[in-house]
């Protein structure tokens, strides 16, 4: 029986129909009445069915490395918190909590740090992505309302995306910006990158990183001047501080600002112009603009512009902060992050005498908690001797990452609830509780545009695993608030949600959910997807005292010049088709295949000058720590400026630990990390060796300068290369019939093992020579015989290289792409997708699609 159910990666919230075709396997396919995708699924959602088996899944309590009952775990995690909070206070604990949680999990940590333990020590790792627009709303709206429907996006005639790689984060958006541009509109990208989605824009802006302030402020000044300002809606509507038009008198006009951002100056006039003639215009953003140390001010500056020219609660015209993960916006509803409290309200006394009414908290927060760097930072120092972390991965995300590490090594008491056994984090938890994974799961999430939609469970729950809500509740009646937390099933917290919303809500929060607190269990479970504040400020009436929106005066900061030591720049982001620390998308055979390993972007100068070479090793160094990359030359970065992918951990790979490289430093309002701009430098790093190893059953991490993990069907594949005797990689090999073949003269080495006949392992090495396509390979692993020319990595005759993987989707690689374009003569994406399907569905490859036809192909145009 299929079960409609919710996306588990972005905050797009797209509709899913599952289809169980077993107990651990099922058929995935977009839901067609879902207002968020119209039956569309990125690559990512397209395979999450190659991602619920149960490998790796923590199945059982753990305290230490022993199995423990969950009454013998649950009691242990309720005594160690209880006793520190009374030896040292509510302040000495703390929660750490993920957007991967549903709204009823979200709802039930927060209520009992906030309303019972006493202390808004809760914060979220969506800190790390969307505080800072959170923050911009709070000034500007008085309430985090994202004032965008994805409609704006077909009504629009100018689309601007800022700091977002829509094309490759949000596919299933980024498909919808396309039709519309397609239909007329026009695209502008500011992002310092030329991104698959920058390729495909009318204009690109590669700013320089860290100066968004200058150009919004440059925006602003130019509408003003240039007469596009909507001063009745000033007038009536909008609040401005006293001088807010006097500080853009100077360093705002078009040759100053274009000075800044390092832009020409007809480039910025062009957007400039086009902007301000263009009165249905959707300003999107996304990390870009809020990881940053003046990611508020930012966001401010977007929606300033928005506010002057009258271009918000209007179809077409929003700024638009669009959400990383799936239930961000969730969290943000219920007071997931330290720095609010429940229901959209903070902690004024009144919004904290009301919340404590309502639950009939003993001991309510009276103030805001610790932000997620000093969360961590405050473990570290002893501050907080017990924190309980749940389905996120702080050991690998958060930024200067070894800090982290260190802290949790050294803390009195950390629990953590996950779905795997072994992360980076989990390896210093005193305490490991199996939760439920996408799947099992029973709730409500929110999206990017407010929708509401059922995640629905189409699978039993595995082993003792069980629900967060559940885990959370029972801790909470162990340490003696039993009938505060008595909830039976998740509609039981839902309902007490939605009363919550409009608990003395005479009006002055949007965010309410009437009538929902009447439904029943039935309803509940048949809830299908609604948005909240339909059409955000169309009324013209905003969450403030007086009714009116903030215009905020934002001034550019200076940006940091390089040092000598630290000569380059360092910016950190997403692969398309892989989701934060890899534990789910890292188990899809077809996800790994897009980008394989991490790879460090760099500029064809900079890596002329640093005697780095395309497919060699290097080494990114920041002055907290330093991580070994593949590097990627490549004109799509601005010279001085790098990229590196967030993904890889030490559970996969020796390199490409990303968290361990930024500074610890924060916006000072959001308290959101500035992941985009680290002060790095980088080193080519030289290898003797390289090789790679196919394995059908797992095996531990390789002991060597360069091993990273790619899953593939029925088994893994290391990377490999190294300095020093690659022969040590023999103690790699499982038992079993053993053949191989040396060749001295060019240090190739290449080993087979079989058992019973078939392919358990092979090992390809060499100093000096090639190594074959793997394809061939580890399609070997499923075969119920070995064929006899193993060792020569290919079959009896000729065979097709297909080439690196493009389009996720179908699993087509480039060579398939450029030979179909060849022989059949293709000028078009749409005809590609026509001939072999790639493109069309998630959509996300077609820009690499466009650049094959543009440039012939190259391998790095996918």
């Amino acid at each position: 029986m299929s079960v409609k159910t919710t996306c588990a990666y972005c905050g797009v919230g797209c509709g899913i129909v599952a289809t169980p075709t077993g107990p651990r396997t099922a058929t995935i396919a977009g839901d067609p009445d879902h207002p968020a995708n119209n039956g569309r699924l990125c690559s990512k959602g397209t395979h999450l069915g190659e991602t619920i088996g149960l490998d790796g899944r923590l199945l059982h309590p753990m305290i230490g490395r022993k199995q423990a009952t969950w009454d013998k775990a649950l009691d242990l995690v309720a005594k160690r918190f209880r006793d520190t909070i009374a030896q040292h206070g509510p302040d000495s604990v703390a929660f750490y909590v993920s957007g991967q949680l549903l709204t009823e999990d979200y709802y039930v940590a927060n209520k009992l740090m906030k309303g019972f333990i006493g202390s808004a020590n809760i914060d979220t790792n969506s800190r790390l992505c969307m505080s800072s627009a959170v923050a911009g709303h709070l000034r500007a709206f008085g309430e985090d309302v994202v004032p965008a429907n994805y409609s704006d996006l077909d009504a629009a005639d100018l689309i601007v995306l800022v700091g977002s790689n829509t094309a490759w984060c949000h596919p299933i958006v980024y498909q919808r910006i396309r039709a519309r541009c397609d239909a007329g509109a026009k695209l502008v990208v500011i992002d310092p990158r030329r991104t698959e989605t920058a390729d495909e824009a009318d204009l690109h802006l590669p700013v320089k990183p860290g100066t968004d302030v200058a150009l919004m402020n440059g925006l602003l000044a130019w509408c003003r001047d240039a007469g596009a300002l909507d001063q009745a809606y000033l007038d009536a509507h909008v609040a401005a501080p006293e001088g807010f038009w006097d500080h853009l008198a100077e360093g705002y006009d078009l040759w100053s600002v274009a000075k800044t951002c390092d832009l020409p100056v007809a480039d910025l006039r062009r957007f400039y112009e086009l902007f301000a003639t263009t009165p249905r215009t959707v300003t999107m953003f996304s990390q870009g603009i809020n990881q940053s140390l003046t990611g508020t001010d930012q966001v401010n500056a977007i929606v300033n512009v928005h506010l002057a020219t009258g271009r918000i609660g209007k179809p077409g015209a929003a700024p638009f902060s669009i959400t990383g993960q799936p239930n961000a916006m969730g969290g943000r509803e219920v007071g997931g992050l330290a720095t609010t409290l429940a229901a959209h309200m903070g902690f004024a006394p009144d919004d904290v005498a009301r919340v404590g009414r309502f639950w009939a908290a003993p001991t309510m927060a009276s103030a805001p908690g610790l932000k997620a760097v000093d969360l961590f930072r405050a473990v570290g120092e002893g501050r907080v001797k017990a924190v309980w972390i749940m389905a996120t991965n702080p050991a690998v995300s958060m930024p200067d990452a070894d800090r982290v590490r260190a802290a949790l090594a050294d803390c009195p008491f950390v629990v953590v609830s996950d779905v795997i056994a072994d992360t980076d984090t989990s390896a210093y938890a005193h305490v490991r509780l199996p939760a439920a994974a996408w799947g099992e799961k029973d709730g409500t999430v929110t999206n990017s545009e407010r929708v509401i939609s059922r995640q629905r469970a189409f699978m039993a729950l595995p082993g003792e695993a069980k629900p967060d809500w559940w885990i959370i509740a029972q801790v909470a009646q162990r340490m003696g608030w039993r009938s505060a937390f008595a909830y039976d099933r998740p509609a039981d917290i839902w309902r007490e949600h939605c009363r919550l919303s409009t608990y003395q809500n005479d009006g002055a929060r949007r965010f309410a959910l009437p009538g929902h607190a009447a439904r029943g269990n039935a309803e509940y479970d048949a809830m299908q997807p609604f948005r909240w504040d339909e059409t955000p400020f169309a009324d013209d009436r905003f969450s403030t005292p007086d009714g009116r929106a903030r215009m905020v005066s934002v001034t550019q900061k200076p940006v940091a010049g390089t040092l000598d030591a630290w000569p380059m720049t360092l910016n950190t982001g997403r692969y398309r088709d892989q989701w934060h620390t890899m534990t789910r998308t890292g188990l899809s055979p077809k996800l790994a295949r897009h980008r394989e390993e991490p790879l460090v972007e760099v500029h064809p100068d900079d890596a002329a000058r640093l005697g780095i070479t395309d497919s060699g090793l290097a080494r990114v160094a920041t002055p907290q720590g330093d991580s070994l990359y593949r590097a990627r030359v490549t004109p799509t970065q601005r010279p001085g400026e790098l990229f590196v992918p967030i993904h890889w951990t030490d559970r996969n790979a020796t390199g490409g630990r990303s968290g361990r490289l930024p500074r610890p430093l924060t916006d000072p309002i959001s308290g959101q990390p500035g992941f985009k701009a680290t002060p790095a430098r980088i080193a080519a790093v030289a290898s003797d060796w390289r090789g790679f190893l196919i394995v059908r059953d797992e095996t531990p991490r390789p002991n060597c300068l360069w091993a990273t993990r790619v899953a593939v069907p029925c088994g893994t594949v290391w990377d490999l290369a190294g300095n020093g005797d690659a022969a040590k990689l023999d103690a790699l090999l499982p038992r079993g019939e053993r053949i191989e073949a040396i060749d001295a003269a060019r240090g190739t080495r290449r080993i087979a093992i079989l058992r019973e006949g078939r392919l358990a392992a092979a090992l390809f090495v060499t100093r000096d020579g090639s190594l074959p396509p793997r394809d061939w390979l580890v399609a070997q692993l499923a075969e119920a015989s070995a064929a006899p020319t193993l060792l020569a990595g290919r079959a009896p005759g000729v065979q097709v290289d297909r080439g690196p993987i493009v389009c996720a989707c179908f699993d087509i690689g480039l060579n398939t792409i450029l030979s179909t374009i060849a022989d059949q003569r293709l000028t078009d994406v749409a005809a590609i997708g026509k001939a072999i399907g790639a493109g069309t569905n998630c959509g996300s490859c077609r820009p690499a699609l466009a650049k094959l036809l543009a440039t012939k192909g190259t391998t790095h145009a996918a």
